[in-house]
């Protein structure tokens, strides 16, 4: 429906241009080249007044702020990104008319997703915040373009699932018990920013396209053969018969665990990717099983590596008939072999009781965690160690834990990898460290700050983000399922040092240093 202006077109022509107020919106009309147009006087990029802008031949106008370009007659950014509104004018009797009737709900959301996919390949999240706010302007869910970055990048990830996907949830959870629209938009925007960081630049990786009835004792054929082709067939089979992420999650589990895959990372996806389907919905099933699959297949089974080569041998001896009691102190500064088989001679103690030990175990490294190993330049390369290698002994324990209650059988596997985790890090503590600083008195006082400080972090790397929350998470879910847990208080006090101590992360000295010396000792 158009509307009056009051402006003539005589005397829009005279003056070039002229910005009216209508309905809460700055309209810059502008007459040029003997034509009158009519768009949004503020630039869509960070909002200058185009009245200030520059005209250029071809009804081009140009932003002086930061030189982008629009054409008046279409609204499209020809330099730059966002496209500028435009408004439908009518002259009758010598005066403008203008139509300001929003577009359609589902043309604005067409607009704000095709928006949002040129904001994921630029890597643009402030783009991306832009088209979350007009997904919600009209009418739809600002979590809608989480769906959809997953839909549209998921055959963008070479090696399938990452921390983005692993992190999702927990990041949703964060946007559900907001304070305010600011951060519930912060927390909803963390992983699609951080899809958008994994896939920077990738080319496409299309997933096979074969489907097979699923069956189970297969898939885990295909997943041990590394045989993607046989094993996404199966996936697709189970998507095509409607068979649901839970009912999956049992045999995703063993699959995760049937291996020390990828530092436990596959175990901890496993578990976050389910929690993710369950928040946005099946549309991202199908994809996100697929990522998740393609992530089992490719993660490094580091059992095989030299410093773990005891762990296949403990989990032949598994008997179920070791009595020794399953004490924290027993299990806190024992190396790889000493642990394993220290849990071995624990094996039939009840799980919690040796779960809670191997907890413990990780809880005390994290807290006496040598940062000087994380400072120095002259480490060996496998030396390479941080704070998310030590954080993993909590992420992969609450996933451990989580796909044993379902499947008991995979306990063993899942306590003698948590058993990896603690004698692997025990390498790299501080015996002296000061915990008793560190101490946590009021747990949920503590949770509380730290997760509300998620929303503002301040982290460029994702990763580094998305490891606290996925921490915090972790530690959140276990205290409530044991609050009396022995390793309750240290593992606070740990995480309350992990999040607390500034984390370095370019290493550029380190780098050129082992660089040198790896090409020296080539060959």
């Amino acid at each position: 429906m158009f509307s009056a202006t009051r402006v003539t077109e005589s005397d829009l022509k005279a003056k070039g241009c002229k910005v009216i107020r209508r309905e809460g919106k700055q309209i810059l009309l502008i007459a040029r080249e003997n034509r009158i147009f009519a768009i949004a006087n503020r630039c869509p990029h960070e909002g200058y007044p185009l009245s200030e802008a520059t005209f250029g031949p071809g009804c081009v106008l140009t932003c002086n702020w930061h030189n982008w370009k629009f054409d008046l007659a279409t609204g499209e950014a020809l330099v730059g990104r966002d496209p500028v509104r435009t408004y439908g004018v009518e002259i009758r009797d010598g005066e403008i008319f203008l139509d300001l009737s929003e577009p359609p709900a589902e043309a604005q959301r067409e607009r704000a997703l095709k928006g949002l996919e040129a904001a994921l390949l630029d890597n643009d999240i402030t783009r991306m915040a832009r088209e979350m706010a007009r997904l919600e302007r009209a009418g739809f869910e600002a979590r809608e373009a989480l769906v959809h970055a997953t839909l549209f990048l998921n055959d963008r990830l070479e090696d399938g699932a990452t921390h983005a996907h692993g992190a999702a949830a927990n990041w949703l959870a964060l946007s559900d018990s907001a304070p305010t629209l600011q951060t519930r938009f912060t927390a909803i925007l963390e992983p699609i920013a951080h899809l958008a960081w994994d896939t920077m630049g990738a080319p496409r990786f299309p997933y096979p396209n074969e489907s097979a009835a699923w069956d189970a004792k297969a898939f885990l054929a295909a997943v041990e053969g590394e045989d993607e082709s046989k094993a996404i067939a199966h996936i697709r089979g189970a998507v095509a018969a409607g068979i649901s992420y839970p009912e999956l999650l049992p045999v995703l589990g063993e699959a995760a665990l049937a291996h020390y895959a990828g530092f436990g990372h596959s175990a901890i996806y496993a578990i976050n990717i389910g929690e993710l389907i369950a928040r946005l919905g099946t549309r991202v099933q199908a994809p996100l099983l697929l990522a998740l699959t393609r992530n089992i297949l490719r993660a490094t089974r580091e059992e095989r590596l030299p410093e773990f080569r005891f762990y296949d041998k403990a989990l032949a001896a598994w008997d179920g008939k070791g009595d020794a009691p399953a004490r924290p102190a027993d299990f806190i500064g024992l190396n790889i072999d000493a642990i394993l088989k220290r849990t071995l001679e624990s094996s039939g103690r009840p799980v919690r009781e040796i779960y809670d030990a191997l907890v413990a175990a990780g809880a005390w490294n994290l807290l006496h965690f040598d940062l000087a190993f994380s400072e120095a330049a002259d480490n060996a390369i496998a030396d390479n160690v941080n704070w998310l290698d030590f954080t993993h002994a909590l992420t992969f324990a609450r996933a451990a834990r989580t796909i044993c209650t379902q499947r008991p059988d995979l306990w063993p596997r899942a306590l003698l990898q948590m058993a990896l985790f603690a004698g692997r890090n025990r390498k790299y503590v501080r015996v002296e460290e000061d915990a008793a600083r560190w101490r946590v008195e009021d747990r949920r006082e503590f949770l509380a700050r730290e997760k509300s400080a998620l929303y503002d972090h301040g982290i460029v790397e994702p990763i580094v983000a998305c490891h606290r929350v996925k921490v915090l998470t972790a530690l959140e879910h276990e205290l409530d399922e044991t609050p009396d847990a022995p390793w309750g208080d240290a593992m606070c006090a740990a995480v309350n040092r992990y999040l607390n101590i500034p984390m370095k992360r370019h290493h550029g000295l380190r780098s050129a240093s082992q660089a040198l010396d790896f090409i020296a000792k080539e060959g």
